[in-house]
Parts: structure tokens; sequence; C-alpha cells
């Protein structure tokens, strides 16, 4: 019986390493660098949000990367009127139905949905696929509605799967044009987009971390002195 209960309770666990699915990049992104926020917002406006929103961000909230409130309606207000406007797409729901079977969705917190690894991961495998509708398909979102955006810079390849010993797939990839970007310029620009998408899903992530540091600190301290007044208090107590 109890044998029965761990083989339930872990065959769920099996599967998963056994499905397993394309292997996961760690994502090289530094919340504190502003260069890197500022250039993946300049990405995220040209390349991402024709189809895609972030609603739940406003124009002016990028402030906090370093850039004025000028350069924001200079460089990057391709689809708002004024500053405090959120950062939605021209993009209607029924238009996104119609033109891809389904509505792009809203990337404000898709970085803590997908987690930043998923999302430099999948930015890098599109590849081409005369059996999609769109001509595109994606190593970690099979089948995905999607096309490249980024395939401009990029450049466009193909994906082969081979099956390799002991259950384990082999991924080889093979270029068929060239991109704007060479390789490593590609994925420094994915790098900075996710980058920005993570500061979108969580805008004060890094100063509510440094708070959390900061009380951890003031508690410490407060402890210390509880106890040492605790002593100094019980010390006639026998």
């Amino acid at each position: 019986m109890r044998k029965l209960l761990l083989v339930a309770l872990f065959a769920p666990l099996a599967a998963f390493a056994a499905g397993g699915g394309y292997p996961l990049d760690r994502s090289p992104h530094d919340p504190r660098d502003m260069v890197s926020l500022q250039s993946g917002a300049r990405t995220f406006v040209n390349y991402c949000l024709g189809c895609h929103s972030a609603q739940y961000m406003r124009y002016q909230s990028l402030t906090a990367l370093g850039l004025s409130e000028q350069q924001i309606r200079d460089h990057l207000m391709f689809t708002a009127d004024k500053i405090g406007e959120p950062m939605k797409g021209p993009m209607s729901v029924k238009e996104g139905k119609q033109w891809f079977g389904v509505a792009p969705p809203d990337l404000s917190v898709i970085a803590r949905s997908r987690g930043a690894n998923w999302l430099y991961t999948y930015l890098r495998t599109f590849y081409r696929d005369p059996k999609a509708t769109t001509g595109w398909n994606n190593a970690v979102f099979p089948n995905v509605g999607m096309p490249h955006a980024l395939w401009m810079l990029q450049g466009e390849r193909r994906m082969e799967v081979a099956a390799g010993g002991h259950g384990h797939v082999d991924y080889k990839w093979s270029e068929l044009s060239r991109g704007a970007q060479s390789a490593t310029e590609y994925d420094a620009t994915v790098r900075d987009l996710v980058n920005f998408l993570v500061y979108v899903g969580e805008p004060h992530a890094a100063s509510r971390q440094t708070i959390g540091v900061l009380t951890l600190f003031a508690l410490g301290v407060l402890f210390v002195l509880a106890y040492l007044l605790k002593k100094e208090y019980w010390k006639d107590v026998h």
C-alpha cells in the first residue's frame, strides 16, 4: 500500500522529467542595469507594442529608468498622446483573433507568469516552419500563434530534432538567412528586452528587496538589545 502511495505521488514528477521539452537557458538580465532597461524599453515599443500591451505600466513610470519625460515622448510614445497613459497597443482583441487565431496577451506580468529564463529562451528559439500558419514555430512553445517579431534582427533559422541516447533529444540549428545582428548582439537585445519585461512585472522589486534587507538588519539589532535587556532584568532573579 505504501509503495502504491509513493508511486502515485511521484508519477507526475517522473512524467514531467521525462517530457522535459526544450531546455531553458539562464537569463542574464540585471534589474540594476539602467542602460539595459532603457534598451529593452526601446525594443519593446518598436517590436512588441504593435500587437501586445503592457497596460499596467504607464509611460510616465519609465522616468524611473533614468529617462526624462521629453525623451519618453520623443522616442517611446508611439501609441499614446499623454505621458500619463498606459502602454496599450493599437491592436484590438477582435483583430488579434482574426489575424493570429488568438488575441496577443498583455505582457504586464508575463515575466512573473512565465519566468525570465522561459522568455529569454523563447525569444531566441523561433524557426521557420512551412506547415505553420505564420510560417514560424518555436522550440519552447510548439505551434505558437505568434510570428517571429524580431526575425529581421536574428535572421531565419531551421531546427532539426534528432533522438539521442537514453531518451535524450538533440536540437540542431542551421542558418537560413542572416539578420541585422550577430548572434551575440541578438542575445544582448533579448537580454535587455527580458530585463524590461521583468521590470514591468514588478517595478519596485529592487527597492522592496533593499527595504527587506534593512528591515532584517534592524530586527537583528533589536533582538540583540532585547536579549541584553532581558539578561539585565532577570540577573537578580534566582
